[in-house]
């Protein structure tokens, strides 16, 4: 469908969607740019409160995957006319709290009338060009880390079946209303070559976007990957996303698992995250300092893999 459409020559668009990155990048001057993008969805969580902070944090984690920092955000609603208004109200309080928790402002917003209730948020941030992080720097012999454990999708999927417990839900409530504001600092710090964040695409699919557009192969060490608690017996009680089934369709010819590896681990890997974490390229000689730095500053970070010359496949897991 996008090849159907003109391709953006602006010569100040520095980032459009032909990489696929997290965010588009404009230039407003010699030494700055503005970061821009926008995300919605229906609720993930039956709190109201605690669906508008995801989807806050969600949309402000494009801005911080480029290594920008937030300035203002718009709400974005589609609303039933027979839901109570305090419902709406306990989501945008919601979204307000982690948008000025980002440092950003509420500048206004759009409501429609619909028929499935929906929330998201429109977030323009600044950043130096000279700072600006993309998809397409990732270099032979760097280093992956990811700021977040996998599995919101299943474990989201396993409280609509009634299979999660309150502990569950508590979990990954907090984790995805958890901005990426910290591993964001501590990569721009550290140098990093590329970045992304972890949502609907799952860790292959958004690994995948790195590869692609950087020419390179990632490989992956499963082992070394941080889990949800219990997300396993989740996956392997069948507690999975249709989003899973399509990053696992679009995915399979480039993507490599061993012949033996277990379905419930492979569905951690395609299941479609929502507000996750960052997966961020370091160059080697930076990784060390960074994983220092994230222990003094108490910021979880986890080594998944590295990077390598391109070879048959664009991801491989071990």
């Amino acid at each position: 469908m996008l090849r159907g459409l003109p391709q953006e020559t602006n010569p100040d668009l520095l980032v459009g969607f032909t990489t696929a990155d997290d965010a588009g990048v404009f230039r407003i001057n010699d030494r700055q740019a503005l970061v821009q993008t926008v995300d919605f969805f229906p609720p993930i969580v039956d709190d109201p409160y605690y669906f508008g902070q995801i989807a806050a944090a969600n949309a402000l984690s494009d801005i911080y995957a480029m290594g920008g920092r937030p300035l203002t955000a718009l709400n974005i609603v589609g609303f039933p006319p027979k839901m109570s208004p305090d419902i709406l109200k306990q989501i945008l309080l919601g979204g307000a709290e982690k948008i000025h928790e980002s440092g950003a402002a509420v500048v206004g917003g759009h409501s429609i009338k619909d028929n499935e209730l929906k929330y998201g948020v429109a977030c323009t941030g600044i950043i130096d060009i000279d700072k600006i992080i993309t998809n397409a720097g990732a270099q032979v012999g760097d280093r992956l880390f990811l700021t977040k454990p996998l599995g919101t999708g299943i474990i989201t999927t396993a409280i609509k079946q009634k299979k999660a417990g309150q502990t569950d839900i508590d979990f990954v409530t907090r984790l995805m209303a958890t901005l990426n504001r910290d591993g964001a600092e501590l990569m721009v710090a550290h140098g990093a070559h590329a970045a992304t964040d972890i949502t609907g695409f799952g860790i292959l699919g958004h690994a995948y976007e790195i590869a692609v557009a950087s020419k390179v192969t990632i490989r992956i060490a499963f082992d070394r990957l941080p889990l949800i608690p219990n997300v396993l017996t989740f996956a392997e009680a069948g507690a999975l996303t249709g989003g899973a089934n399509a990053n696992r369709e679009y995915l399979q010819d480039v993507v490599y698992l061993p012949k033996a590896f277990a379905k419930a681990r492979a569905d951690v890997l395609f299941d479609a995250q929502t507000s996750g974490g960052l997966l961020v390229v370091i160059p080697d000689d930076n990784a060390e300092p960074m994983i220092a730095s994230a222990r003094v500053k108490n910021i979880e970070i986890a080594e998944i893999g590295r990077v390598e010359p391109r070879s048959e496949y664009a991801i491989i897991v071990e």
